[in-house]
């Protein structure tokens, strides 16, 4: 679950809300504010306005879902190893882990339907904007999670350029940030929205791109031919030992003959892939599954190969959950009463949530590590139900008092995330020994054990 802790920086590094200014010809003019907060920066007020509101303001809900989320993550990444019902499945189905990274990729949806809320001045400039703000995620992926950082029990750092992992949280949500973003320049119309019908005229081309990606992405999953492959494992004591995994299928959604592998194997490499699959804890790989264990007896060869989460096939495909986050946000943009946007909310999350199950029911599992259709058909439609949930709840009833701690969460979750999820703090005390590194602070309490 390490890994989905990267989720919720993107608030604070991807997103930018353009605000109206005047201009010394009294017309308005956009620029991009410095704070990712701004992002997210409407709130509907404690007496139930049936409007949206200054922009100055926030939408306090999104601020809770998001700090809501950030809870969980470090919920089921300190908990998870200890109840494995909250942990990631190992393969086909989901847990409570499997729906925070959904959750991080629609609130980043949301949040960009305020960004660009109106056409922009310079199309030219948003897209040169987006497209630095997603290289700088990327660049920050590789930094966090290519394996420069050695852990939290070894003092050390640096890493291999020829073993770096590519891919990983934000980078993947670097590219979806980045999908969502370019349709909303540039494939956005230009009539006013008066209905539902017309809001889906406006935005057509979005839902045309959604299309495209899943079209392509099932075409890739089911169509391709994985032929036989291999890779080595490389120990002090044994040398280097080498691993045939045969496979020769077309449309296989196991963990060692999908295309979703092949295709990073084949365009990243395999030593540049993630080299602890969730795989690993399927009965077939450990005797203590789902827990992380031996190899049983048998085991198939692919049980030790690298295989990357964040691959490049399924985050295009997540790509969709932001599209989907950003529907719903245009539904704050356009209309402004409360029952409205909840209606519409509710009638799309319950559509997405019956879609998925009958999907995975019909043979197309919910699988995340795949981010199989099914899956995010699931994930978007829960996304929808916890997100009018809290809008009800917090802007609409007024319950803000009780979600102070996830609000504040929410609206700090860079710094959470630097310091505590990503280690930070525990590094730096463990960093201050005396005699030998494992006689510090952290271990005396029972940390980094």
């Amino acid at each position: 679950m390490n890994e989905d802790r990267f989720g919720f920086s993107l608030m604070r590094t991807e997103l930018a809300m353009y605000e109206p200014i005047k201009s010394t010809d009294d017309g308005d003019q956009w620029r991009e504010k410095k704070d990712i907060e701004s992002a997210s920066s409407l709130q509907i007020s404690s007496h139930h306005r049936p409007y949206l509101p200054s922009d100055k303001e926030r939408l306090v809900s999104l601020d809770v879902f998001r700090g809501l989320t950030v809870a969980l993550m470090i919920l089921v990444d300190d908990v998870g190893g200890i109840f494995p019902a909250i942990n990631h499945s190992p393969w086909d189905g989901v847990t409570l882990a499997d729906f925070v990274m959904p959750f991080f990729l629609f609130i980043v949806g949301v949040s960009l339907a305020f960004a660009y809320k109106v056409n922009l001045s310079c199309k030219y400039a948003a897209t040169r904007k987006a497209l630095l703000r997603s290289f700088k995620l990327l660049s920050l992926g590789l930094f966090l999670q290519g394996g420069f950082i050695h852990g939290l029990n070894n003092l050390t750092y640096g890493i291999d350029i020829e073993k770096i992992r590519v891919m990983g949280i934000l980078q993947r949500i670097a590219i979806a940030y980045l999908v969502a973003a370019l349709c909303e320049i540039w494939f956005k119309g230009n009539h006013n929205v008066t209905s539902e019908l017309s809001m889906i005229k406006k935005y057509k081309f979005h839902w045309v791109v959604a299309f495209v990606i899943t079209t392509t992405y099932l075409f890739m999953l089911y169509g391709l031919y994985v032929a036989d492959w291999e890779y080595q494992i490389s120990t002090q004591d044994q040398g280097s030992t080498t691993f045939l995994v045969k496979c020769g299928v077309r449309g296989n959604t196991g963990p060692g003959c999908n295309a979703v592998g092949m295709l990073d194997r084949m365009l990243l490499g395999i030593h540049h892939l993630y080299r602890k699959p969730v795989y690993a804890r399927t009965k077939q790989c450990s005797i203590y599954s789902p827990h992380n264990g031996p190899l049983p007896p048998g085991a198939p060869s692919w049980c030790q190969a690298p295989f990357d989460p964040e691959g490049l096939l399924s985050s295009l495909m997540a790509t969709v959950t932001c599209l989907v986050g950003l529907h719903y946000g245009h539904i704050i943009t356009h209309f402004k009463d409360h029952k409205r946007r909840l209606n519409q909310w509710i009638l799309r999350s319950f559509c997405l949530l019956m879609l998925g199950l009958a999907l995975d029911l019909f043979g197309m599992h919910l699988n995340k590590p795949l981010y199989t259709l099914s899956y995010v058909c699931v994930t978007a439609g829960a996304s929808g139900f916890l997100f009018s949930t809290i809008y009800l709840m917090v802007d609409v009833y007024g319950y803000k008092r009780a979600s102070l701690v996830l609000q504040w969460m929410g609206i700090h979750a860079l710094p959470i995330y630097v310091l505590i999820a990503c280690n930070l703090v525990f590094l730096i005390i463990h960093g201050f020994y005396w005699n030998k590194p494992t006689n510090n602070l952290l271990h005396l309490i029972g940390i980094g054990k």
